[in-house]
Order: structure tokens, then sequence, then C-alpha cells
């Protein structure tokens, strides 16, 4: 349950084409998440699987049905936006409830649902509260239980953490990770956040302007980036690109390097800078270098760094780590 696999889709808004043809394979079971920069389309690639959009050409099959005319209730896929989206009057069973009731469903058949999501979702001390009473995070699991008891083929996230703060953020994307890990139902899950990416899925599609730059597992995409764009959006802080006459020493238009695949040294390397900033995270030291070689350098240097603005010191980048791109941008 929960194979789903767009052909050819096109979607297009008047005479603009924002989905270009894009075929996609997404498996059973399996956690795919969309990521790309604002206006790339992922959010409407997933309101297209969702029936929330209507397709300008292609199909969209679930599970060997085609469901590209099917309207989403009949998809039996369940969708957590990124506004909660509660009914403020009615308590937390009742929101939960709210789409069981809507379809018919026994007062007692409701109930064993409600609960055993409550139970799934650690939520059960909640129930007689309304979503007023809660904070941010309890709200999101509410929108998340809403959708669990539909025991949907596939869940649909839309940006669903955007409105959480940052320690709230890592909580709900430990719980999401661990929910699709015990519930084993096929997820799809829109973010513009390439941490939430990397950590979270099984397969990371990368959009741009509506095409499908890259798919493959998150290490498939931070080793063995098919071009810049997706060098670029994976791996955090970016790859650091350098053109020139030192990329074509490497036989290449432009030469990526991750920051933590660059040495720093206060004596000697090939890169000589001065030091722009230093961010001092703890575990890591993120140092921003400013060279005549190679331009403005990120390096990744682990632990504390004794170093600060206006520093004399030499880069080095690792020999088997540097990435190669042709004019065209696309990996050598």
């Amino acid at each position: 349950m929960g194979q789903i696999t767009l052909s050819k889709v096109v979607k297009q808004f008047g005479e603009v084409t924002v989905i270009p043809p894009l075929d996609l394979e997404i498996n059973e079971g399996e956690f795919v998440v969309f990521v790309g920069p604002s206006g790339c389309g992922k959010s409407t690639l997933l309101r297209l699987i969702a029936g929330l959009e209507d397709t300008s050409a292609g199909s969209i099959t679930i599970d060997g049905v085609n469901a590209t005319d099917l309207p989403p209730a009949k998809r039996g896929l369940a969708m957590v936006f990124q506004s909660y989206a509660l009914y403020p009057h009615m308590t937390v069973r009742k929101n939960i409830a709210f789409p069981l009731k809507m379809a018919g469903m026994s007062p007692e058949e409701q109930e064993k649902r409600v609960k055993a999501a409550a139970g799934v979702l650690n939520m059960n001390k909640l129930l007689d509260r309304r979503p007023g009473q809660l904070s941010g995070g309890q709200r999101q699991r509410v929108a998340i239980g809403r959708a669990i008891v539909r025991e949907p083929k596939a869940f649909l996230f839309d940006e669903p953490l955007s409105n959480l703060d940052a320690a709230l953020r890592m909580g709900m994307r430990l719980e999401i990770t661990e929910l699709h890990q015990r519930l084993k139902t096929t997820m799809i899950y829109v973010t513009h956040d390439q941490v939430e990416a990397m950590t979270m899925a099984d397969k990371i599609v990368v959009l741009n302007a509506g095409r499908i730059e890259q798919a493959g597992s998150p290490l498939e995409l931070y080793k063995n980036p098919k071009n810049i764009f997706v060098a670029s959006f994976i791996g955090s802080p970016k790859m650091n690109f350098v053109g020139g006459q030192v990329a074509k020493y490497h036989n290449a238009a432009t030469i990526g390097v991750r920051p933590e695949h660059v040495m720093l040294s206060t004596s000697s390397g090939p890169w000589k800078g001065t030091v722009g900033v230093a961010e001092h995270l703890g575990s890591d030291t993120f140092v921003h270098v400013n060279t005549e070689e190679a331009g403005t350098i990120t390096a990744r240097i682990s632990g504390e760094v004794v170093v600060k603005h206006g520093d004399t010191v030499w880069l080095t980048p690792m020999p088997d780590k540097i990435y190669r791109f042709d004019a065209e941008g696309v990996a050598i």
C-alpha cells in the first residue's frame, strides 16, 4: 500500500508551465522528501498528488489505480498542512475524530482510532483540551493524529514544521521520523530545509523550476551530486565553488570543495587568506577566509580553533574530495 507513480505529469497555470513533464516513482513505505528553493514547484507537486490541483497532462497512479481524475477524498491520502487547521471550539479528541465522523464511522470505532493515534503520539493526556491550551508542537501533533486515524495509503506533509521554533523543529523532526519507523506507511514531505531532508529521508528529490535535478538517498546526493545546483543545495554549510585558473588547474570549469574537506593551517598551504568571521559552535568552528586565489572559502574545523578576524591562514582542499564541474555545471 502506498506506491505512487507520476508519469509525464505537467502543471500549467494559464500560459505558465510550473511543472514540465515529470516522472517519479515513490515506493511503498518510503519516506520521500521534496526539497528545493522557494518557487521550485515542490508544494505544487505535492498538491497534484493530493488532488488539490488538477494535472494539465500526464497521469498519477496510486497502488496501481489511475487516480489522476479522482477527487482528494477518493485517493486514500492524508495531508498535514503548514497551518494546523484545527477547530478552536473542539477538543483534541473531537478534532482528531472529525474526519471519521464526516465519513459516517460509528462513535465506538471513532474512539478506538482516536485512542490508538493518541497513544502513538503520546497525547492521551491532551484529549480533553482545546487547541488554545496547546503549544505549537502539540497542535502539530493533533494535526498529525487527525491524519493517522484515517489509516491512509500515504501521508503528505507540506512544510509542517515551519511555524515552530528551532528546538521544537528538531523534536518534531525526530517524532515524525520515528512515526514513519513505527507505521511503515509511505510519507511524502515538502521542505526548503536541506537539514530536514538529509536527516529524515529515504529518498530526496531535489527540484528546480519544476524539474527533478536529482533523486536518490541523502548520502548519494551528498557524495555524488550530478550538478552544481544539487551540490550547492545539499550540505550545510554549503559547498565552496572556485572557478578561474584554480579550476583550470584541476581540469574543470568549476571545482567544489565542502567546508569539512578544507584543511586550515597557520603556516602553509596553497590558498593564503585572511580570516573574516570565525563562528564558534562548540563541536565545530566555521571559519570564513578571504583568499586571493580562490575567493571566499568556508572551512569547517572540528572543535575550537584559535583564529580571529584579520589573522593570516592557509587553506588546503583534500585532493580526493574535490568535485569537478564542466562549463554547463554538470559533474565531470
